[in-house]
């Protein structure tokens, strides 16, 4: 079971930025099975290149739920499950920190679907979500938004897994089960 997720955020530092968007959709290792998606008001002013990138501005945020009144959600969908994102290290270290300041020690298995596409899909110029996304065929509706992402990176992880079960991949890693 999987919790394939993506952020947006006021910034690229962890320790000084917030989460404004978030996006989980559940796996079963076969298919989406459930989703959740929603702006996040970082209780911050987010920086104008970071409007510029998202599209996420201070008023579309401005009533939109703090982090702690979707914290108990995120818990909850991500609960027994590995978390998985494209630079997964990212997002996990902004959503550890949100629920540190909480109080909250919040810890899961992390799965990153850029270090498994460089091994299961080698020879790529780029393993940025959008370069790779684009060369697979794979479509993202809203780019640089936590849903569209999310859902891109849900159908990267479908052709990551059929690819790692193929007995015809000579690069598949060897005994690697991503369940």
């Amino acid at each position: 079971m999987f919790s394939i997720i993506d952020i947006e955020t006021t910034g690229q530092s962890y320790k000084n930025g917030k989460i404004t968007e978030i996006a989980i959709y559940q796996h079963n290792g076969q298919e989406v099975t459930d989703s959740f998606s929603t702006l996040i008001n970082p209780e911050m002013d987010i920086p104008f290149f970071i409007t510029e990138l998202t599209g996420i501005d201070n008023e579309m945020v401005r009533t939109a739920p703090k982090f702690y009144q979707v914290a108990k959600k995120i818990i909850e969908m991500t609960m027994g499950r590995t978390f998985v994102a494209h630079n997964a290290s990212f997002d996990y270290k902004f959503i550890k920190e949100e629920y540190a300041r909480l109080g909250y020690d919040y810890n899961r298995k992390t799965m990153c679907t850029v270090k498994l596409s460089r091994k299961l899909l080698p020879g790529h110029r780029s393993y940025s979500l959008g370069k790779l996304c684009a060369e697979l065929g794979i479509e993202i509706n809203g780019r640089h938004r936590a849903a569209g992402d999310a859902l891109a990176t849900a159908k990267l992880f479908d052709i990551l897994v059929e690819q790692n079960d193929s007995p015809k991949n000579p690069k598949a890693v060897n005994n690697y089960k991503l369940f």
